[in-house]
């Protein structure tokens, strides 16, 4: 068993994107594909680690990149403001990652009829509005994801399945924000899922959140509860 990775590079409206791809190669016949969404920040080790532990799953995980090639090393403040630009123009970012589903679907490593997404955070936010769009995949899980629902997706359909795993505590996705998420995926006609963990804030799967005045802090229960529930969620999704 070895893991294998190599970059994915993507060209969408005149840029340049680039993706890891990680995959086992102990499995020689093409495996389910899970997209990674990452963070405010982009593609980091927190979600490459990500990608290595699906790899180990017997998953080909490949982490997209939503801002562009150039733009990895930057500060926070440069990512929030791309970060905001993309939740101003949701279409755009709809668009974007369809873009990357079908790059996903195209890797020799991943069978294209069997391709679910993941993200954090923004990235939650991100494979959430993949659902919206009525997009031709398995599922998608979003851990302590952003809810507020896109202005162009309401008629559609939602053909994926969704888990949403959620800190009860989060300042970002409020009860009120989770009940009309509910009400939002159940008028889709989603077969939906949503995991609360009480005292549990933002960002409950990454080691260094530490910031209680921010409200986002790691949280070892939640961690490990979410994703136990995340694999026993692609398992139901790909009989693995």
């Amino acid at each position: 068993m070895v893991l294998q990775q190599h970059t994915i590079d993507l060209e969408y409206g005149g840029r340049k994107f680039e993706g890891l791809l990680v995959w086992d190669d102990s499995y020689v016949r093409p495996r389910p594909g899970i997209l990674i969404a990452p963070t405010i920040r982009g593609r980091t080790e927190f979600e490459e680690g990500k990608a290595r532990s699906l790899a180990l799953l017997g998953y080909a995980a490949l982490v997209i990149d939503l801002y562009g090639k150039e733009t990895r090393g930057l500060d926070i403040e440069q990512y929030r403001t791309m970060m905001n630009e993309l939740r101003a123009d949701r279409p755009e970012l709809q668009r974007r990652l369809l873009s990357w589903i079908e790059t996903g679907r195209e890797q020799a490593e991943i069978d294209e009829q069997k391709v679910a997404a993941m993200g954090f955070c923004f990235g939650g936010l991100c494979v959430l509005d993949i659902a919206r769009s009525g997009a031709d995949v398995a599922g998608v899980v979003s851990f302590h994801g952003i809810f507020d629902a896109p202005p162009n997706a309401a008629e559609n359909t939602i053909k994926a399945k969704v888990l949403a795993l959620h800190g009860w505590e989060d300042p970002l996705a409020t009860p009120d924000q989770v009940s009309a998420l509910a009400s939002e995926l159940t008028s889709m006609g989603a077969d939906w899922q949503i995991h609360a963990y009480g005292n549990t804030l933002h960002a409950f799967t990454n080691p260094a959140a530490n910031d209680k005045t921010a409200g986002t802090v790691f949280n070892a229960s939640a961690n490990r509860r979410s994703w136990a529930a995340m694999q026993n969620f692609f398992a139901e999704l790909f009989d693995t």
